[in-house]
């Protein structure tokens, strides 16, 4: 293991808690300055497997390393040498922005000399300069959750660690924070996010697609789509689409159909034509507005990679 353009390396990594398996022999790597996305339902390692690399947890077997340092014999050096940021904010609610900017610089020996520069750089970040004296309980969420990041990124870590870091934020305050991430990837951090949201998983720059321990897949958003999806996807617009929809669910060609607005989408394997739909609706008389293949979503994706591996 060892490569200068790398920031993280896994190779098969295991944790187990008595007989369960939480983390079932995943290798992975992560490049400098990439945006890497872990995908998954809770409860798939995501949450086991960060904190492994954040120096948190002990693997039971395997190897990994963040940066040049070691994931079992290195663990107070990795956690010097990362920002990590969990899902509930590790904020002191009594204290005021300032004084939690204060305290984590403390944490994170920031230098004395540094330390107001520092700060300000913080507040300026998560703009947050008009709130310094505000408790931090009386914030909303999305600010609680720019501090959170400031406070993680105060020794300008080469490696940030995001666990589930947008769960129960607003959508403005999400896509603003993802637009923090990428300004900070930009300037060359490598950013490693768990996510459960699919639409978000669609910032990152390669995802690892993670199911009861397991790594399923691993690519950018589009090499998934395009590549990993065993079958293929119809749109269907038609008048009387509760009618068709059962009509398709009864076919033995259509693996899945569902309603996605007012329109009906369907699953076929790949190569399968949807020529047998056309007739179906006119048999029935039902007039076709529109039936067109289109390019899966994420949540396509990691549907059918689970249908195949569960």
């Amino acid at each position: 293991m060892g490569n200068d353009g790398i920031a993280v390396e896994v190779e098969n990594l295991v944790k187990r808690f008595g007989a369960f398996t939480a983390v079932d022999h995943i290798s992975f790597q992560v490049n400098k300055g990439e945006v890497f996305g872990f995908l998954g339902p809770n409860g798939a390692g995501k949450t086991t497997t960060i904190k492994i690399l954040c120096g948190l947890l002990t693997p039971t077997s395997g190897k990994g390393r963040v940066g040049e340092y070691d994931v079992f014999t290195q663990t107070e050096k990795i956690k010097e040498n990362i920002g990590y940021m969990s899902q509930r904010f590790s904020l002191y609610e009594d204290l005021t922005v300032e004084e939690n900017i204060d305290f984590y610089s403390g944490i994170y020996k920031v230098k004395k000399e540094l330390k107001k520069d520092k700060k300000e750089w913080v507040l300026k970040m998560a703009d947050l300069e008009d709130k310094r004296n505000r408790k931090t309980k009386e914030l909303a969420l999305g600010w609680k959750q720019r501090l959170a990041l400031g406070c993680a990124l105060l020794h300008d870590p080469p490696v940030l660690f995001l666990d589930e870091p947008t769960s129960g934020v607003d959508p403005v305050s999400r896509r603003n924070f993802w637009d923090l991430i990428y300004s900070l990837s930009d300037k060359g951090t490598t950013v490693f996010v768990t996510t459960h949201y699919m639409d978000e998983a669609e910032y990152c720059h390669r995802l690892g697609l993670i199911f009861k321990g397991k790594l399923v897949q691993i690519g950018t958003p589009e090499e998934l789509k395009d590549k990993t999806m065993a079958n293929s996807i119809w749109e269907l617009e038609c008048k009387n689409p509760i009618e068709v929809l059962e009509s398709l669910q009864n076919d033995k060609r259509v693996i899945e159909a569902t309603l996605f607005g007012i329109n009906i989408h369907f699953l076929l394997s790949r190569g399968e034509e949807p020529a047998f739909a056309w007739q179906l609706l006119k048999e029935k008389g039902i007039e076709i507005i529109k039936l067109e293949k289109i390019v899966p979503s994420l949540e396509d994706v990691f549907v059918s990679l689970i249908r195949e591996v569960a």
